[in-house]
Formats: C-alpha cells, sequence, structure tokens
C-alpha cells in the first residue's frame, strides 16, 4: 500500500456485501472479478483531491475469498471517493479485455461525483474521471409507509426527473432535481396520479454513443439516461446538493414526500446493456472487472459482442454473478430507498439465456416475480427488445404486468379514422386476448396513448410526420410508424377550427385511456399540452425541446382540468377499476354489452369508426358512445340495465365546462332517446337508481 495519510491503515476485511459498506471501524469494500490476476483500489480523501490519497494493492491470498476481492480500510468513512485497477489476460477471442491503465468504477457504488466527460482520453487519469463515493445510508425516514396502491387502482405518470421542472417557467427554488419534483407534488395530486414513474435516475453516462453531432461541435447527451454505469447510484445531476454523495439523501427526502402525498415511486431500470459498447467503446466497469462474465459474448468468436438492444452490447443477466447483481439492486432501491415499483427497459433481454437464445423459464424473471422482498412492488416490464423478441402478454407468472403497445396502436388507429371497432372493444375491455388465458387480470395491461419514446400527445394530432433534423441524424432516427395525423396543417396554425379538431381528438384519446379497463399511463406533460415540436426521440436534448413549459396556454389549461376530471371519474366508479376480465356472453349483470349505433349487435368484420358499450354495474351503469367518424352520428340510447335516469357526463364536442361533469349534475337524457354525437367525439353517459330522482 502506498499512502499519503498516516490515519489511514488496511485489514483483510470479508467477502460480503458488495460494494463500499460504512462500519464503525472504516469502510468495507468488495468487488466481484473472476478472472483478475490483480486488483488495485484508489482511495481520495474528498472529490476534489486530483491524486490518490492511497493505492491499495490487494493480495490475493488475504484479500480474495473465491472470487471476490475485499478489504477493510481503516480512516476511510463518508465522503471518500473510490475507483479501481484491475489486471488479467487481454485475450478477446477468450473473452478477456482487462486492461490495468483503465480506472474502473465499482458496479455496486451508491454514488458518483458526477458525470463522465465529454471529450475523453485514451486512458483515463485519477483527476479527470468521476469517482465512486462512500456513502452513510443513514436517514431519518420518519413515518414513511408505502402507498401501496392496488395496480387496479392506479394511474402511472411517467416523468423525467430533472425535466419536470428545469424550464425556467417552472419557478422552482431548486429547477431540474429531486428537490424541485417535490415543489409540484401539488400539481400531481391534482391530477389524481397515484405513482410516478421515472426516467432512469441512476448515474449514466450522458456522452455514450447516440446522438449523432458534429465530433467538432458541443456533442448531445443521452438526457433520457439509458446508459447506466452505477445502477445503485441517484445522478449526482438531479440533486441540488453540494457534498459528495448528498444525492443520495435528497432522492430519500423526495421519496420521503411523495409517499406522504400518497403517491409511489417507480423506477425505470436498465438491466439490459451498458455504454461500454463493443470493442471499440469505452471501457468504464463490467468490461475491466470480468468482460466474460457481465456480457453475452458470441460463442464461435468471443471477440464480439451479442447484441440484442440496439446499443451494440447485451448483459448477460442470466448468468448467476449479474443475477445477483440485479437483485441486489432491486433490493436496495426497495429496502434502502423505499422505491415501490420498477419500468424494466427492454425486459425480453431478461428472458434470454446464457447463449442469447429467448427462452421464457429463464431464471432472473422468475426470481424477480418470486423474490419474498419485492413481493409488494409493482414490476412492469417493456416486453420486448432491439432484436425482434415481441412478448407482450407472454411475460412468466402472475407479477409481471406490462406495457400494452398494442392498446396503443388500436386507440391510435381507431381516433385516426383507419382502425376498428373490434380491435378498440378488444382493448376498452383490458386486452383478454393478450392476458386472460394465462391467469392474468385487466390491471397488468399497462395502457397508454404515448410515452417518453415518440410523440407527446399534442404532437401526435399535430403532425403527420417526425420532425428529428435536431437530433444530427438526418431525421433517420425515430420511428416511422406513428399513427399520427395533423388535422390539415402539419405543425402550429392559427386555424381555429385546425385547433378546436385537435384539442377534441386529445380529449378523446385521454378519454378512451381512462374508460379502458386496465392500468392507465399518463405521459408527463400531455395534460399541458407539451409539445417537442413534432420530434418524436428527443433522448439527446437536455434543453427547452424536452424540458416541461409551465407557462399557461388555453390547451394546457383545458386538458389538465380534462385530466383531473377523469382520474376524479375513473377513482370514484367501480365499473371504471374493476379487478376482473367481463363475463363472455355477458349476463347482463357486472358486464359489458356492445351496440351498433342503430342499437343493434356490432358487425365486427364491417365496422370501423363507430362502437358503443353499456357497463353495468350495480353501483351504476355506464354507457360509452364512440364516433370516430368525420360526420355526426345519431346513436341509440338503450335503458339502464339497473334503472335510474342517464345523465351526461362526458360529451368531448362540448365547450367547457360541459364537456366533462360529475355524475350527479350532468345533462338528463331519456332512455330510449338517441343521441346526437358529433364527428369525432366521445360521449359518456352514466346512471343509478338515484340519478334523476
Amino acid at each position: 500500500m502506498s499512502t499519503s495519510s498516516s490515519a489511514l491503515s488496511v485489514t483483510r476485511g470479508r467477502p460480503v456485501p458488495l460494494g463500499a459498506t460504512v462500519l464503525d471501524r472504516g469502510t468495507q469494500f468488495a468487488l466481484f472479478s473472476r478472472h483478475a490476476t490483480a486488483v488495485s483500489l484508489l482511495l481520495f480523501e474528498d472529490a476534489a483531491t486530483a491524486e490518490p490519497t492511497a493505492e491499495i494493492s490487494l493480495d490475493r491470498t488475504h484479500h480474495r475469498t473465491g472470487d471476490i476481492w475485499h478489504v477493510l480500510a481503516r480512516g476511510v468513512g463518508p465522503g471518500w471517493c473510490y475507483l479501481y485497477r484491475v489486471d488479467g489476460p487481454f485475450a478477446p477471442r477468450h473473452g478477456h479485455r482487462f486492461d490495468a491503465q483503465r480506472l474502473l468504477f465499482d458496479p455496486y457504488a451508491k454514488a458518483f461525483t458526477g458525470a463522465m466527460p465529454a471529450r475523453r482520453r485514451a486512458a483515463e487519469l485519477p483527476s479527470e474521471q468521476p469517482r465512486c463515493v462512500v456513502v452513510d445510508t443513514a436517514f431519518n425516514w420518519r413515518d414513511d409507509r408505502h402507498p401501496r396502491h392496488p395496480l387496479h387502482r392506479s394511474v402511472v405518470y411517467e416523468v423525467h426527473a430533472r425535466g419536470f421542472t428545469a424550464h425556467p417557467s417552472a419557478g422552482r427554488t431548486q429547477p431540474g432535481t429531486f428537490l424541485g419534483l417535490c415543489e409540484r407534488i401539488p400539481h400531481l395530486r391534482s391530477l389524481g396520479v397515484t405513482a410516478v414513474e421515472l426516467l432512469p435516475v441512476h448515474e449514466s453516462d450522458e456522452y455514450a454513443p447516440g446522438g449523432a453531432a458534429d465530433p467538432d461541435a458541443a456533442p448531445l447527451v443521452n438526457y433520457w439516461g439509458y446508459n447506466p454505469i452505477g445502477l445503485f447510484a441517484p445522478k449526482r445531476r438531479y440533486s441540488a446538493a453540494t457534498e459528495p454523495g448528498g444525492q443520495v439523501t435528497e432522492f430519500k427526502q423526495m421519496v420521503r414526500e411523495l409517499h406522504a402525498a400518497g403517491i409511489e415511486i417507480i423506477l425505470d431500470m436498465v438491466f439490459n446493456h451498458s455504454p461500454e459498447g463493443d470493442a471499440a467503446g469505452p471501457t468504464l466497469s463490467y468490461r475491466g472487472l470480468d468482460n466474460s462474465i457481465y456480457y453475452l459474448l458470441d460463442p464461435g468468436d468471443r471477440s464480439r459482442y451479442l447484441d440484442f438492444t440496439g446499443c451494440r452490447n447485451t448483459l448477460n443477466c442470466n448468468h448467476p454473478v449479474v443475477r445477483r447483481m440485479i437483485i441486489d439492486c432491486l433490493h436496495y432501491w426497495v429496502v434502502e430507498m423505499h422505491v415501490d415499483g420498477f419500468r424494466f427497459d427492454l425486459a425480453s433481454v431478461l428472458g434470454r439465456d446464457r447463449s442469447g437464445n429467448l427462452s421464457a423459464n429463464t431464471p432472473i424473471l422468475e426470481q424477480i416475480g418470486e423474490d419474498p422482498v419485492l413481493r409488494d412492488t409493482k414490476i412492469i416490464a417493456e416486453a420486448w427488445d432491439a432484436a425482434g423478441a415481441y412478448q407482450v402478454g407472454k411475460f412468466p407468472g402472475d407479477r409481471w404486468a406490462e406495457l400494452n403497445d398494442r392498446f396503443r396502436n388500436d386507440v391510435r388507429r381507431f381516433w385516426r379514422g383507419d382502425g376498428t371497432a373490434a380491435a378498440l372493444a378488444t382493448r376498452l375491455a383490458g386486452s383478454a386476448d393478450l392476458y386472460q388465458g394465462n391467469g392474468r387480470r385487466p390491471a397488468h395491461s399497462i395502457n397508454f396513448i404515448t410515452c417518453h419514446d415518440g410523440f407527446t400527445l399534442h404532437d401526435l394530432v399535430s403532425y403527420a410526420a417526425k420532425h428529428n433534423h435536431a437530433n444530427g441524424e438526418g431525421n433517420r432516427d425515430g420511428s416511422d410508424h406513428n399513427l399520427s395525423a395533423n388535422h390539415g396543417v402539419e405543425g402550429p396554425t392559427d386555424d381555429a377550427a385546425i385547433g378546436a379538431v385537435r384539442l377534441r381528438q386529445s380529449k378523446n384519446l385521454l378519454a378512451t385511456l381512462f374508460l379502458s379497463l386496465g392500468t392507465p399511463l399518463l405521459l408527463g406533460g400531455d395534460e399541458l399540452a407539451r409539445t417537442q415540436r413534432g420530434n418524436n426521440n428527443a433522448y439527446c436534448h437536455d434543453n427547452e425541446l424536452s424540458w416541461f413549459d409551465w407557462t399557461p396556454t388555453a390547451a394546457g389549461n383545458e386538458l389538465s382540468r380534462f385530466c383531473r376530471a377523469l382520474t376524479a371519474l375513473r377513482a370514484t366508479h367501480p365499473a371504471l377499476h374493476r379487478d376482473a376480465f367481463y363475463p363472455d356472453p355477458s349476463p347482463g349483470d357486472d358486464g359489458v354489452r356492445w351496440y351498433a349505433a342503430g342499437g343493434g349487435a356490432p358487425d365486427w368484420e364491417q365496422e370501423q369508426s363507430c362502437l358503443a358499450a353499456c357497463l353495468s354495474n350495480p353501483a351504476g351503469d355506464l354507457y360509452l358512445i364512440l364516433n370516430a367518424a368525420t360526420r355526426d352520428r345519431p346513436f341509440a340510447v338503450p335503458a339502464a340495465p339497473h334503472g335510474g335516469a342517464w345523465r351526461r357526463t362526458i360529451d368531448t364536442a362540448l365547450p367547457p365546462p360541459d364537456d366533462i361533469s360529475p355524475l350527479e349534475t350532468g345533462l338528463l337524457i331519456t332512455p330510449q332517446e338517441s343521441y346526437d354525437a358529433d364527428a369525432r367525439s366521445l360521449v359518456l353517459l352514466a346512471a343509478s337508481p338515484d340519478l334523476g330522482r
């Protein structure tokens, strides 16, 4: 050991737990590497120290147990920083890429000093490299409790932790931070959301390959955060704290405040790839620690990486060592950070075995679903990957919910005018075609119209094509399959008629989302009519293109009011959050009956643009009318199955406040008379034995 600190000494330490653990007598460090021949721990007394305070060479005899290298450093405590230097064979054809010149991050680090530099040298220097931080995990949680909303009573709000309050219009005292998000909790509560789903908040490499900016210009950043280098570590840039590791405390403060407001927190986790890329990419952690263990490699040529993610590498998620890291990571966020659930990015990668083959019985999927610590958490799969594995409706067991892109596509098609009533009915009824056969329930379908990846709701009804030129890739990136429409003019317009159609279509899409069986996910900002100016892949813009603009607008005010009324309606009416599929065939009570506009049964083979449904429930019946046609249509109105008078609750063609009314105050509609539904409108009638008396 070489050191300039006389107070620092080392002893053998223990092989568990992995990472840096603060003890009464110092800090223990433990790191996995099976094939390393030498490991050194570089310690920095504080974040500002340019050169290591000490470099400790771990002895293979005294500081290694099995595949774990470990040491107890006395005199080292919270606020100290560290990196590793690991040596071993450089034999790419055997999967080994050790390089003792590289300084490496600890995969179990709980905090980092900052982000990677935009410009990198061939070998990182201690003065340039961000560092892992030794963190004191003590925190006063007070009486913090997990809200534990049932999935079928949940409304999820997807948002970027920084972009939520980074814009000057947010008027926050700590803009773009976890504390800044706390200051917007009243807005979240007013919307009636039960869970905030944050885009990745773990430490990430913002300058990993992506956004092809001019190499001589300021590089674009990976703003969304899907390039993790520290899966256990909240991102330093999202914190107002100035002390090393302060972001951990600030994240906990945010969780505590959200829980106090009855709001859960769900994290978007990226276990499928790293920013190290292929052989030409940077060596930051996994590659330099044990490349052959952490990555899926081509069995025929282990110098080549298997890529099922579109990011030039794939983590070996079903290797026991990587599985342990994933479970340890999830446990940490739940037990130490009090997180309520997870959304798994490109989760089909978790279903690939150690040869890269897709399997329904891979250990990690079952382990996550059956893990006793995670039993009360929400687990949501993005049930596909970038190599063609599409598994919506196929994730195993009764614990996995899934993002349902079939819902998104079928609803978009219907309201654009080129879908079918049959497809829409299937999605309204909870997507039984996907979830009923394997024992799951409607709530396992995470329904969404828009999410971070694609158009915002405003842009979905304002642009017929993507406009991604600002990404620097010649408008080649981003999906061309948007199922969008501009309704007469591409992009912004002063034409009041076009603006009215766009607003009505936005309401139609939102109402369909919240009136369908399943768990609704609302893209943050859609309630404000947020625009990305037609960019459907704004992953590389940490600027006003992506940030929330809180400046009040007429459309934003109207959509916010409409959203608040929708979530309130969904929360109070049992028919809208039922936890079971409808009986087939419907017996009339507690079921659904479908109608054509004229009152008879729909012709499922022919009908495209019109549909009606009577949702029968002892607590109150609902009659839903959907007219996606470009002309007005009269719809027959049946008698309410449980009696009582119908009252108009929603009509998206009407001006506010008549477009959505409380259940007990809407306009009375006489049973058996027809209701004239305007072109491109959604109508909801509500009845109970007490209404109208």
